[in-house]
């Protein structure tokens, strides 16, 4: 079996890039990373890649006039990197249905919540003010909603008595690096179940 081959999209310090980078360095997972691409230009993220000897590309989206011309040109950097699976990691952006449509069922996404709980960019401090004692993250695949598509995995994470959010980041961001790590592990082994596309 082929090893996959997969375009990460970043706008932050990547420390979930780094997970996969590392893990897929270690023989972790049967795939390489084709492409890094950030929307934003000073992202330590196309930092780590460049480091792990991987093509970082900046591409910021103040460049265009819409977000569908982002898209388009974000998706001609990756059909021209062979991608077969974009990873979203940290990529703070919702994709446009024309950007979907380039990779059907193949773009995935980490959301630090058990969705279908606390969708959206403030999930950690959503769930603390919820007072929930269990959280978690999840890895879905990527629909026109905003956290709403199939989810393919979770893991618990126990939100322990006096937790601010930065410490119950702390403990969900080791939680999301091993979970990312796992599903796309079965991914590339062809172990992991998809949903049916839909129409």
């Amino acid at each position: 079996m082929a090893r996959l081959r997969l375009g990460v999209l970043v706008s932050g310090n990547g420390t979930n890039l780094q997970a996969i980078l590392d893990a897929a360095r270690a023989g972790r997972i049967d795939a390489d990373v084709g492409v890094v691409i950030s929307n934003q230009p000073g992202a330590y993220a196309l930092s780590r890649a460049e480091s792990a000897g991987v093509k970082a590309v900046s591409l910021p989206h103040k460049g265009f006039a819409s977000r569908e011309a982002f898209d388009v040109a974000l998706a001609d950097e990756l059909r021209r990197e062979r991608v077969e699976w974009v990873v979203l990691a940290g990529f703070m952006r919702l994709l446009t249905p024309g950007f979907l449509a380039a990779f059907p069922q193949r773009v995935i996404n980490i959301h630090p919540s058990l969705l279908p709980a606390f969708p959206g960019t403030h999930a950690i401090r959503d769930a603390l003010a919820y007072g929930v004692r269990v959280t978690g993250c999840t890895v879905h695949l990527v629909d026109e909603g905003v956290d709403t598509g199939p989810i393919l995995d979770q893991r618990a994470v126990r939100v322990e008595d006096g937790d601010s959010e930065q410490t119950l980041a702390e403990r969900m961001h080791r939680a999301e690096h091993e979970l990312y790590v796992d599903v796309l592990a079965r991914l590339a082994q062809g172990r992991l179940r998809l949903p049916a596309a839909q129409g």
